[in-house]
C-alpha cells in the first residue's frame, strides 16, 4: 500500500487558553481556536467545519511567531548542517526479510501543556502532552538541551524527545505503564538504504485537526484504536473488557523519508513524506522529493483502562485527533550501530539490538543498554 506525505500548510488565528490543571505533574487541558488550513494554505469549509474541536486544539501546524535558539529568525526552517546532497530513492530489491527493526522502550516521564516543535519558547501555550523518553523535554527544549538531559529510555544513549497528547478517562489522566514499545524499522523495500536520523530532526505525526475519515485513511494508520478483540477503530472501542490485564492500546507510523535539507520546516511535516509504491513493482521507496530514507518510528501505547471508555477523551480533542511528536536526540554513534545491526542487517531486535531467533548475531548494545 502507498504510504503518501501530507503536506499542510496553516495559518495561526488565536492564542492558546489556560483551561484547567489536573494537578498532575502539570497536566492541563488547553484550549484555543484552530487555525483554519488546506494543503493549499486557503481556508476550507471542510476545515472551518472543524471548529467542533477548536475548543481542545491548542496545536495548529503554524510556523511559530516565537524564535528559538536554532531558529532566531523565526520563519520555522531549520537547515540541516550540512545537508544531505545527491541522493536518489533505491529501488534495489535486497534479499527478502520480514523483519528489519529494532525497539526503543521508553517510560514516561512527566506531562505539560507544552511543545518545543510546534510552540518552541512558549510554555503552556500547548494543548496536554505526555512526554516520554528526555526527561527535560519542555517549551524551550532545543537539540542541546536535550543532549544535555536524561532520559527513562532503557538506552541512555537515546535521549530523544517523544511526547502525545494526554488521554483522560473523565477527570482522570490515563497515562501508560512502564517502558512503551517505539518501534525503529525500515519503511522501504531496500532496507539497506536506511540510515540514522540526522541530530536534531523534529517533526509531527499524524493532525490534531484531522476528520475521523482523515484519521482512518491517514498512511500511518496500522490498526487504530484496539481494545481485547475489537480492532481497526476511529472511536475509543465501545466493547473494551473489563479485565486487569486489557488495555486500550494504539499504533501508528510515522514518515520515513527525509527530503534531506532541513531539520524542521514551518508546518512540521514537509521535510518528511512516506515512502510510495514504485510503479510496475510492489516495493515502497522513498519519493524523488523525499530521497533519503530514515528508519519509520512506530508508536505502540497502553494505556491502563477498559470498561466503559465513553468519557475517555485525548487533550487534543476526540480519538480521532491522535497525533505524536518526535525530536531526535540520540548518541550518533549509538543509533548508527542499531540501525547498521538490526535494521539494515534485517534482524527484529530488543533495545539491546538482540535478536533471539538469531542470536549468532550477538547484541550491539551491553547489559546496561550501552555501546560496550
Amino acid at each position: 500500500m502507498a504510504r503518501r506525505s501530507k503536506i499542510v500548510s496553516s495559518t495561526l488565528i488565536a492564542g492558546a487558553l489556560l483551561l484547567t490543571s489536573l494537578g498532575l505533574g502539570g497536566i492541563a487541558m488547553s484550549a484555543e481556536t484552530p487555525a483554519a488550513k488546506s494543503a493549499g494554505g486557503g481556508v476550507t469549509a471542510a476545515h472551518a467545519a472543524r471548529a467542533g474541536h477548536a475548543a481542545h486544539a491548542g496545536h495548529t501546524m503554524a510556523a511559530s511567531s516565537a524564535s528559538s535558539p536554532e531558529d532566531p529568525d523565526g520563519d520555522g526552517y531549520i537547515p540541516a548542517n550540512p545537508p544531505v546532497t545527491g541522493v536518489t530513492p533505491s529501488t534495489k530489491e535486497p534479499p527478502h526479510r520480514y523483519f528489519h527493526e529494532f525497539q526503543a522502550n521508553c517510560s514516561v516521564s512527566h506531562t505539560k501543556p507544552d511543545d518545543p516543535i510546534v510552540y518552541p519558547q512558549q510554555p503552556g501555550a500547548s494543548h496536554d502532552h505526555t512526554f516520554m523518553g528526555n526527561t527535560t523535554t519542555d517549551a524551550a527544549s532545543t537539540t542541546a538541551s536535550l543532549d544535555a538531559g536524561r532520559t527513562t529510555c532503557k538506552a541512555p544513549g537515546d535521549k530523544s524527545g517523544y511526547w502525545m497528547p494526554t488521554l483522560s478517562n473523565g477527570d482522570r489522566p490515563v497515562l501508560p505503564i512502564g517502558p512503551q514499545t517505539i518501534y525503529y524499522k525500515a519503511g522501504v523495500t531496500d532496507y539497506t538504504s536506511v540510515r540514522p536520523f540526522p541530530k536534531g530532526l523534529r517533526f509531527v505525526v499524524g493532525d490534531p485537526m484531522q476528520t475521523a475519515e482523515e484519521f482512518r485513511r491517514h498512511p500511518g494508520f496500522v490498526e487504530g484504536w484496539e481494545c481485547g478483540d475489537s480492532f481497526f477503530n476511529v472511536e475509543f472501542p465501545k466493547d473494551c473488557p473489563s479485565r486487569p490485564e486489557v488495555q486500550l492500546n494504539i499504533r501508528f507510523q510515522a514518515p520515513s523519508c527525509w527530503d534531506g535539507k532541513y531539520l524542521d520546516t514551518p508546518d512540521h511535516r514537509s521535510h518528511m513524506a512516506y515512502p510510495v509504491v514504485n510503479p510496475g513493482t510492489n516495493n515502497n521507496v522513498c519519493p524523488a522529493d523525499h530521497p533519503v530514507a530514515l528508519p519509520m518510528i512506530e508508536f505502540k501505547m497502553a494505556f491502563p483502562v477498559n470498561g466503559d471508555l465513553s468519557r475517555a477523551r485525548l487533550a487534543s480533542g476526540p480519538s480521532w485527533s491522535f497525533h505524536y511528536d518526535f525530536f531526535n536526540a540520540w548518541d550518533a554513534p549509538t543509533l548508527k550501530a542499531l540501525v547498521d545491526h538490526c535494521v539494515v542487517g534485517a534482524l527484529q531486535c530488543d533495545a539491546r539490538g538482540y535478536d533471539q531467533t538469531h542470536p549468532e548475531a550477538g547484541a550491539v548494545l551491553d547489559e546496561n543498554y550501552e555501546l560496550p
